[in-house]
């Protein structure tokens, strides 16, 4: 590498909106904003095409960062975890969310608000440079003011009064340039990439209990994590990141018809409050198990809106490793919970799944994947 810099793009026109100031912003907001992101290379869609971005991008962030991250340089994207038991209470409640008030404080007075951080996108997340000559180009599709406001009762948008994007740039010395065609005549370059895929499923109310077959049909993840959100997003006053227990006293998943774990998670969170071994998954399933690590939920923040099940289904448990691969298997996965007494409401089923993937280009700068968007 002879020198490398950050290029700014600005201003990303796309992104306009002509809406007044807001008040009550939920958690994360430079990821609530969007929807979806799709990332082309040369044209070919190399990134998941659905609507559910934001959601990656927050699993992402509450599972995989401790405290010392969450209470420093996610700030700069508004992450301030909302306080468990009141995440659907807004600015005018009687004991309203606390993480909402400070969010709110930013924004006061129709104050603007500067926000930073990087996109939740597959490709952006492996650290190979990516070869000359590949156009790379971006669409950002916004989320719909409604999903990004908490508010009882005025009609508040937000308004993007500026944006830019940051991308390193890098310049290789010549003789590396052409080592790179010579070895690019036959072989390919290749970039391992961990896919992320979400996808929501919805269970209705006046059930008690709920079998989701082929949750996910192909290539099977290397871990998934399940979370349950109420179906009524388009309702300002309720958040849309609490993940409510619900009452679920059975929760099992089947890969090809074997049972993962070996036995079903029975938790109790209605008396006696027994539910540790559904709150462990949040470690066991992310690599963590009993290391010096965390994620800042604690058992009780677990069952008040930050209930998560997650699991590792790689043979080894080493789905947390980004430098060691399993062999790929293909087949069914099939999602089976229940509940201690009927749904009230209609809620979504929110599936998070990661595989490891390979992207490919040759000489000719053609964009190889081996999966289907």
């Amino acid at each position: 590498i002879e020198t490398s810099q950050w290029i700014y793009y600005k201003p990303i026109t796309s992104l306009a909106d002509d809406s007044s100031g807001a008040k009550g912003l939920v958690n994360h907001l430079v990821y609530s904003m969007f929807n979806q992101i799709d990332v082309y290379f040369n044209q070919k869609l190399v990134s998941p095409p659905n609507n559910a971005y934001v959601f990656c991008a927050y699993i992402v962030m509450l599972v995989n960062y401790a405290s010392p991250a969450k209470t420093s340089h996610l700030t700069s994207c508004l992450w301030d975890a909302d306080i468990p038991g009141y995440m659907n209470d807004t600015l005018d409640a009687s004991n309203p969310n606390t993480a909402l008030e400070i969010r709110a404080q930013y924004i006061r007075g129709n104050h603007a608000l500067d926000l930073i951080s990087h996109l939740h996108c597959d490709v952006f997340n492996q650290d190979k440079f990516l070869n000359n000559r590949v156009e790379v180009r971006m669409r950002l599709v916004r989320s719909k003011n409604l999903f990004c406001l908490m508010e009882s009762k005025t009609l508040s948008k937000i308004r993007i009064l500026d944006a830019s994007l940051l991308v390193r740039k890098a310049k290789i010395s010549s003789g590396v340039l052409l080592a790179h065609a010579r070895m690019l005549s036959k072989p390919t370059a290749k970039y391992p990439l961990t896919r992320t895929k979400v996808k929501t499923f919805t269970i209705h109310s006046d059930v008690v209990g709920e079998s989701i077959d082929n949750a996910i049909l192909g290539q099977l993840p290397k871990r998934i994590i399940v979370g349950f959100v109420s179906r009524r997003l388009m309702v300002r006053k309720l958040n849309p990141f609490n993940s409510k227990n619900y009452g679920i006293n059975f929760f099992s998943l089947y890969a090809d018809g074997m049972q993962i774990p070996s036995r079903p998670i029975q938790p109790n969170f209605s008396k006696n409050e027994l539910y540790i071994e559904a709150y462990h998954t949040l470690f066991s399933g992310t690599g963590i198990h009993f290391l010096n690590e965390g994620n800042s939920i604690s058992r009780d923040d677990y069952a008040n809106g930050y209930t998560l099940f997650a699991f590792d289904v790689t043979p080894d448990l080493f789905a947390n490793c980004a430098g060691h691969w399993n062999l790929v298997k293909r087949g069914s996965l099939r999602l089976e919970v229940r509940f201690e007494k009927a749904l009230s409401v209609t809620i979504n089923c929110i599936v998070y799944a990661k595989f490891d993937n390979v992207l490919e280009i040759d000489s000719s700068r053609q964009v190889i994947v081996d999966f289907s968007n």
